[in-house]
């Protein structure tokens, strides 16, 4: 039987080309609806233990899904945004900790979060290095942000405005870096986290300008009296928040209706969570309650629809290659008519010729499963990545 395997590997090291075709092809077959598969079971894990970890989100009442997708995921879909008094309503009624997010801008590819401290402790992320934000325009970035931009804490990073095109839009703001996360192989990574009211100074609500009292130029200054300062748009506005101007920012109206996009809302017990459900089901609400859980729990069972429909073409994909690669076997056989014709003038009877070509497939396919097992392997390493990159984001 050795010998056999020996003549066998003769043979297909010697026709180094095509074995390594067959290999490769081989290697695909199997390979491709496995990693199809292990993608989509860690994409469902990824998925589902946020939303789980989640129990309930409070936002517009509307598409849930985009409400989840946003505030779960930081994806581009924005839902309607609800006022800060809503922060307020939960608290006081002592059934759940409200964590208010306000994920609507961003620094390039990169979602900008307004949230409270609270949301750190809840999604257990730790920092590698600096502090958290403690102050107006201090943010704290994702590993994978500090990684693509090769930024570190004291680094300044800037902010996108939402529309390049409109001319009375708010200036970017340039945020210090007090503090890096440790990698989550989550969104987080690919996130900055800023206070929410640094989150309304983007978006405008509040500023900072040059003290109004200082003012002598006559064409910025247009009147002062005892009880106001009015002044043209001339006056310089900062795009930096620093501790030099630090007290000129302030905010305009009534901070309990400024915009959130969601509230997490972390029940202290179940009964809670139920009293808490039930007061957002009138439909007079403009605001929803819903379970993450249920809603990705919805979405995934589309997708594994859409799988069964993957996984079918991918079998028709694999038995045209299979009968392709039964076409090349055959053809090659029938090639090597003359030399198993000398084997058989050798004294080998044709169980030996069948063993010989038996041994030959068994080889390859041998080095086909190793191929599709190391592809595999290094597939687990960066599957967190690619799926955070394909599915989740």
């Amino acid at each position: 039987m050795n010998d056999i395997f020996y003549l066998a590997w003769r043979y297909i090291s010697f026709n180094r080309f095509k074995t390594l075709t067959l290999v490769t092809c081989i290697a695909l077959i199997l390979f491709l609806p496995l990693a199809l598969k292990m993608l989509l079971m860690k994409s469902e894990q990824q998925l589902m233990s946020r939303a789980v970890s989640t129990p309930l989100l409070l936002g517009a009442r509307g598409n849930s899904l985009d409400l989840v997708m946003n505030s779960l995921y930081f994806a581009d879909e924005r839902p309607d945004s609800i006022k800060m008094q809503s922060v307020e309503d939960i608290y006081h009624s002592g059934m759940a900790l409200p964590i208010p997010l306000y994920a609507r801008f961003k620094s390039g590819d990169h979602p900008i979060v307004g949230t409270s401290l609270d949301y750190f402790d809840f999604r257990q992320l730790e920092l590698s290095s600096g502090r958290l934000f403690a102050m107006l325009g201090e943010c704290v970035i994702g590993a994978e942000v500090a990684e693509r931009l090769g930024l570190s804490t004291g680094d300044k990073i800037l902010s996108s405005p939402e529309n390049l095109f409109d001319l009375a839009g708010v200036y970017p703001l340039k945020m210090t870096i007090t503090g890096i996360l440790k990698k989550s192989y989550s969104v987080d990574d690919k996130s900055v986290f800023v206070d929410l009211k640094t989150a309304w100074v983007i978006q405008g609500l509040g500023h900072g300008h040059q003290d109004v009292n200082t003012i002598t130029d006559n064409e910025t200054l247009l009147n002062r009296n005892k009880n106001s300062v009015t002044t043209s748009a001339k006056i310089k506005q900062y795009t930096e928040i620093d501790g030099n101007n630090l007290d000129s920012f302030h905010f305009h109206g009534n901070p309990s209706i400024y915009p959130l996009t969601a509230i997490i809302a972390v029940p202290t017990e179940n009964k809670s969570a139920t009293i808490l459900r039930g007061r957002y089901l009138s439909s007079e609400q403009t605001e929803q309650l819903v379970r993450p859980q249920d809603v990705i729990s919805d979405l995934l069972n589309t997708i594994f629809k859409m799988k069964s429909f993957i996984d079918a073409v991918v079998f028709i994909v694999a038995l045209a290659m299979l009968l392709a690669i039964c076409l090349v076997f055959s053809l090659s056989y029938r090639l090597r008519k003359n030399e198993i014709n000398t084997i058989f003038h050798l004294g080998c009877s044709q169980g030996t010729v069948i063993q010989l070509i038996a041994a030959e497939i068994s080889i390859i396919l041998l080095f086909s499963a190793g191929l599709c097992a190391l592809g595999l392997l290094a597939l687990q390493h960066v599957q967190s990545g690619i799926v955070l990159r394909l599915f989740v984001s």
